[in-house]
């Protein structure tokens, strides 16, 4: 499950160009593109999308949140991700801070330009956030050394057709890159729940508002039937149509 951090600098994925990113992020504006805002390593997201580009300023102005609690969560963090998908290819980039504005005398947020961004044309690696009202579950069934199985309740944070992004709130899971995991059950919506096998593709500590610690995981899908591939993408593709609804007012 490739990310925008994991696309090395020389990447012929990532854009460095400034003229071709302004003209990309301008072009998404013009057509009320939406997108994917993530904070707290994606554990977080709102959907928005881009009011005015001001390039001399360095500047992009994006619609702010619904709420004054996730804007100062917005505003407080260090590392904002940003995720779209437009004429079917995945554009995603990220920024350090973001600040408060006001855009034609409403609350706005105003970014820098960034650096760099990364254009991919595979569908599967978009990545979607899961509800955070109604947190969906990841358990893996795990063997012991003498042969006894447990299990280990993660919460999925967000997914995509390549693999999933999790949180192990109790540390359970052992941090090894490439240890692959036979037994994974997935929850998704309307109580469906698909069997897949899981490769470890990273792993960070993160440090909650709260002082604890969690352990967040990006997993990789290892030899996923064809059937059980077709369920996530139609449940992506349910979670796509109810943020861009939410974010239209539908919902």
């Amino acid at each position: 499950m490739a990310n925008n951090d994991e696309i090395q600098d020389d990447s012929p994925f990532r854009v460095h160009s400034r003229r071709e990113i302004v003209s990309l992020l301008t072009s998404m504006m013009e057509r009320n593109q939406l997108l994917s805002l993530l904070i707290k390593g994606g554990s977080e997201s709102i959907i928005t999308s881009i009011l005015d580009i001001d390039d001399d300023d360095d500047s992009v102005v994006i619609d702010a949140a619904p709420s004054t609690m996730l804007n100062e969560s917005i505003l407080q963090s260090n590392r904002i991700g940003f995720e779209a998908v437009y004429n079917n290819i995945r554009i995603t980039f990220n920024v350090d801070k973001a600040h408060k504005c006001l855009f034609q005398e409403r609350p706005a947020l105003k970014i820098a330009i960034p650096n760099s961004l990364v254009r991919l044309q595979r569908r599967e690696y978009f990545r979607i956030a899961t509800p955070i009202a109604k947190p969906l579950r990841c358990t893996f069934r795990v063997t012991r050394e003498d042969g006894s199985f447990t299990t280990i309740v993660t919460l999925l944070n967000n997914i995509s057709a390549g693999g999933v992004g999790i949180t192990d709130e109790k540390k359970l899971l052992d941090t090894s890159l490439g240890r692959i995991y036979e037994d994974c059950s997935l929850e998704m919506t309307d109580n469906t729940v698909v069997t897949v096998k899981l490769q470890i593709r990273d792993c960070k500590e993160v440090k909650l508002t709260s002082g604890k610690t969690v352990n967040r995981f990006g997993c990789e899908f290892v030899d996923i039937p064809r059937a059980v591939l077709a369920a996530i993408q139609r449940f992506i593709t349910k979670l796509e149509r109810e943020q861009n609804a939410k974010a239209s007012g539908m919902m």
